[in-house]
């Protein structure tokens, strides 16, 4: 997404600290991209070509349901089990994962200094990250990037992360016997995914709105090469719970009928029509969002936004959307492309479950 940039990075409570390099290299490592949700894990091994992306492995499985109050370490052991079952059924032998992180403990921001020597820009990121930040950052990793704008100005992207939300991951993966080589963020995974697997021309701007189990990712990128995210605390479990209210059914039974379950669902409840209701505060969020990014970057709108994630693949899902918001959306799926292919051999995942793949594809294209 950024070629040819110059970063540094700081782990201010000395954990593990996320991924900085936002640009594709040519690293010889093979890695597992690995999206650990909170409903799912969804997992990508890809190769690369001069032409294209293959995909050489992929894996995706539920997680067992959380009861309220299970410890963080538990969440962990049924993590790890999920993504042992996708290594299992990929038969991948890597052993190196690159993990997403988001939610209210993440934070992407941009930020604009006059010129300042080279020594005292991590200062003052680190100052900008203590006041933008929704957590403390002296618990938290910060990452920067700075990014050349032509300007007498310092300009580049800040990201931070806590360090309990960064050993939560690390500590998933390594309960299934992997070793997580970077930590990146999942809204920054999928503008890179969309940028290798689309090639967008210059002067647009991109929308990406990711729609999982707890969180939604919104990630754009305009014409100054700057990335804006935003993760939405409203996403398809909220939306489930609210259609399971309308329809006087449990949470469970809806989703059956949402995703056909083993048994293709009962067709009973009513879900069509009051599908859009359940959506109206997501359509709210998204576009009062939309609108913030449009004010604030003086960018071009944004006439199309590419929809994936899990829940995108609900039928009727996409529709609701495209009806409500300003601009048109449409289901992605980055393996639809002929820059990335997937092998015989996992084309069936790909085929079925293609958007809910596409930030574990944007975290396999990292190189190490």
């Amino acid at each position: 997404m950024v070629q040819k940039v110059r970063g540094k990075s700081r782990s201010v409570g000395g954990s593990q600290g996320l991924s900085r390099k936002w640009s594709f290299g040519r690293g010889q490592t093979q890695v597992l991209g690995l999206d650990i949700g909170s409903a799912a894990v969804k997992m990508v091994e890809l190769q690369k070509s001069r032409s294209c992306w293959s995909v050489t492995a992929a894996g995706i499985a539920e997680i067992a349901n959380q009861p309220a109050g299970d410890s963080d370490a538990k969440e962990e052991i049924k993590s790890a089990k999920a993504i042992n079952q996708c290594l299992r059924s990929s038969g991948t032998q890597t052993r190196l994962a690159v993990c997403g992180v988001c939610g209210p403990e993440v934070a992407v921001r941009s930020f604009k200094f006059p010129t300042l020597p080279a020594a005292e820009i991590e200062g003052a990121v680190l100052l900008e990250a203590s006041q933008v930040c929704p957590f403390n950052v002296e618990e938290s990793t910060v990452d920067y990037q700075v990014i050349p704008d032509g300007k007498e100005l310092v300009s580049g992207v800040l990201v931070a992360a806590t360090n309990k939300l960064i050993e939560r991951k690390r500590q998933a993966s390594e309960n299934a016997s992997l070793g997580n080589v970077l930590m990146d963020v999942d809204g920054l995974a999928l503008l890179n995914c969309f940028a290798e697997c689309e090639k967008p021309k210059n002067g647009k701007t991109t929308a990406i709105l990711n729609v999982g189990n707890r969180y939604t990712n919104l990630a754009i990128i305009g014409n100054n090469n700057i990335p804006f995210v935003r993760d939405i605390a409203y996403a398809g479990d909220d939306i489930v719970k609210e259609l399971a209210r309308a329809n006087d059914a449990s949470p469970e039974g809806v989703r059956k009928e949402l995703t056909g379950g083993e048994d293709g669902g009962s067709g009973r409840l009513d879900l069509g029509e009051k599908l859009g209701k359940a959506c109206a505060k997501l359509v709210t969020d998204v576009s009062e969002t939309l609108r913030y990014y449009s004010a604030q970057e003086k960018s071009a709108a944004v006439d199309k936004i590419f929809v994936c994630g899990g829940f995108a693949l609900v039928k009727g899902f996409v529709e609701v959307l495209d009806g409500r918001l300003a601009a048109k959306a449409v289901l992605w799926n980055p393996f639809e492309q002929k820059r990335c292919e997937a092998d015989s051999k996992c084309r069936d995942i790909i085929e079925k479950h293609g958007p809910a793949l596409a930030v574990a594809a944007g975290l396999a294209m990292r190189s190490i």
